[in-house]
């Protein structure tokens, strides 16, 4: 029989990711389950011919803040459901900082958004959900967001006549 006790839902604030969250919630529910929402950054590094930008520490400590009151924001919004909700903040590539929580609490279950980019948008920003789901020994759920309108518009103009 399945049973869900921890589902772990990485998250980057956006629209696809928070309906990801409600579905984890709602999913949650019937099976008494926690959900660790968690959110992953990297500080920023800029590459130069002659060097590298590394973002000191205070830049690094406010996007730390940042990321953390969002994340914090983010589940006070979904107290009142019922569920257990925890929230985890992490520095390092998302989908590798996923997979790490994911083994630390031995998650039943991943669920994630997917923004739904294509071609070059997907090229260029790459699919933390895609490594997820090649990458992780545990079942993912994979919700889908809305297409990014950006990329259908220009693929919409360049197949016209």
């Amino acid at each position: 029989m399945l049973a869900l006790r921890r589902i772990l839902v990485p998250v980057d604030f956006t629209e696809s990711s928070d309906r990801a969250l409600d579905y984890a919630i709602e999913l949650a529910a019937p099976f008494d389950a926690s959900v660790f929402v968690m959110h992953a950054y990297e500080v920023p590094v800029y590459g130069f011919p002659d060097g590298a930008f590394i973002a000191n520490g205070d830049v690094a400590a406010r996007i730390s803040t940042a990321a953390q009151k969002a994340l914090d924001a983010l589940v006070d919004s979904r107290k009142e459901k019922g569920v257990p909700l925890k929230a985890i903040l992490r520095t390092g590539v998302a989908w590798e900082e996923t997979n790490h929580v994911a083994d630390e609490l031995a998650a039943d279950l991943i669920v994630i958004s997917t923004h739904g980019r294509r071609g070059l948008a997907r090229a260029l920003l790459g699919s933390v959900a895609e490594n997820i789901i090649r990458t992780t020994p545990r079942p993912v759920l994979v919700i889908h967001g809305h297409r990014d309108s950006s990329a259908w518009q220009v693929a919409e103009r360049v197949s016209r006549p």
